[in-house]
């Protein structure tokens, strides 16, 4: 384990001169009746992003907006880790780690990071207030290069809490995410109880620990569709696509589309933009909840820092090495529980408002609003229900 080093984010100039030179002699294929997007990314509005790439997106203002959090880097276990470590102010603040997904970054977190840690200055309770400590998953952004296999949520759950508590200090913490950082997260509860003071997820219910355990990891749904009928059943399969291709390949032949995304700026934008729109309560229309500057933040990010190949490998590596439990024989978890279920983000449709709850289920709420990337989607609702989650618990 290193010492942690104060990190700015600066993409060279060499990386930026070359990417406009690959966005300048771009091989556009063609896109026949696609005006729905039903085969993939829509060729004229990839168009329309690119040439606001070349000629109106300004990545240096963009890095300095970054680089008003203050970023660190350590090595744990020989894995570079990036991190995002923001001071509380409030009488006690709560140290809070939160994982992102994929293909989420640390910047997803950016609209809730400054209510999380200064309430009274977002209309708050400073009794509210958290450390919050937003790293960068292994393999991811700055976090690289990863030269090592077989990490992946249950081995980052053990690499976060060697940052928690011995980099950082920490003797307990509280933790939350999504999607991958949904897993993470669960796993730190699972394997740590005695550390985490309780969890927040964006999903329902309990993180599923063993959703990539199963004989067809790369058709991680398949069990629970099998034990479905009628019009549950088509509703899930309709969610399921959303996920299914990028699972399959991610999990299976990650390496194969890595070439094709590490050499193209704009293939990579297409794969990525693609999930953001299927994935987010856009209504079809991806800038009603990601502006150009924010879909192209997240491609520059993976592409400066040529992260996209080692990201993709976070999939196959829990397809090879499966979630064992931490107690033997179950899938565990006793600390308190806090989620909330976004409307776009569930298999079948959830009135919105408080849900049941009982232990290990501690706050529970369904919200009519917002999708995958609940944090840079609705963060005031991520903000309120976290805080909710926690309130009690300080």
């Amino acid at each position: 384990m290193s010492a942690i080093e104060k990190f700015e984010v600066h993409v060279p100039d060499g990386v930026l001169a070359d990417l406009d030179a690959r966005l300048a002699n771009v091989r556009w294929p063609a896109d026949l009746a696609n005006d729905d997007w039903s085969y993939g990314t829509n060729r004229d509005y990839l168009q329309s992003l690119v040439a606001y790439w070349r000629d109106g997106y300004d990545w240096r203002s963009r890095e300095a907006a970054m680089n008003r959090l203050a970023h660190y880097r350590t090595t744990i276990d020989d894995v570079p880790i990036h991190f995002v470590h923001e001071r509380g102010r409030g009488p006690n603040p709560m140290p809070l780690v939160l994982s992102h997904g994929w293909p989420w970054t640390f910047w997803d977190y950016r609209d809730v990071i400054g209510p999380l840690t200064d309430p009274a200055a977002h209309g708050g309770d400073p009794a509210d207030a958290f450390d919050v400590i937003v790293p960068s998953l292994p393999g991811f952004v700055f976090s690289t290069p990863l030269t090592r296999t077989g990490i992946h949520a249950w081995s980052t759950a053990d690499i976060w809490q060697t940052l928690m508590t011995d980099v950082l200090g920490y003797d307990r913490y509280a933790a939350g995410g999504g999607d991958w950082g949904g897993l993470v997260t669960g796993q730190l509860a699972h394997k740590f109880p005695e550390r985490i003071i309780g969890i927040y997820v964006v999903g329902r219910g309990l993180p599923g620990l063993t959703t990539f355990s199963g004989e067809r990891p790369w058709e991680p749904f398949m069990e629970t569709i099998d034990r479905l009928a009628g019009d549950q059943r088509r509703m899930f399969i309709d969610w399921t696509k959303r996920f299914a291709s990028h699972i399959a390949v991610h999990s299976l032949d990650p390496q194969t589309l890595a070439y094709a995304m590490h050499d193209s700026p704009v293939g990579l934008c297409a794969w990525l933009v693609e999930r953001r729109r299927a994935w987010s309560d856009c209504h079809g229309n991806v800038e009603e909840r990601f502006s150009k500057d924010e879909l192209l933040d997240m491609t520059m990010l993976y592409w400066a820092t040529e992260s996209f190949p080692s990201a993709l490998r976070y999939y196959a590596e829990a397809a090879r090495f499966r979630w064992t439990p931490s107690v033997e024989g179950e899938e565990r978890i006793t600390v308190p529980v806090g989620y909330t279920a976004y409307a776009h983000d569930q298999p079948f449709p959830t009135p919105a408002g408080p849900l049941p709850t009982e232990p290990p289920i501690h706050f529970a709420m369904a919200r009519d609003r917002g999708g995958h990337f609940a944090p840079a989607e609705e963060p005031q609702a991520f903000v309120d229900d976290l805080r909710t989650t926690f309130r009690s618990l300080r």
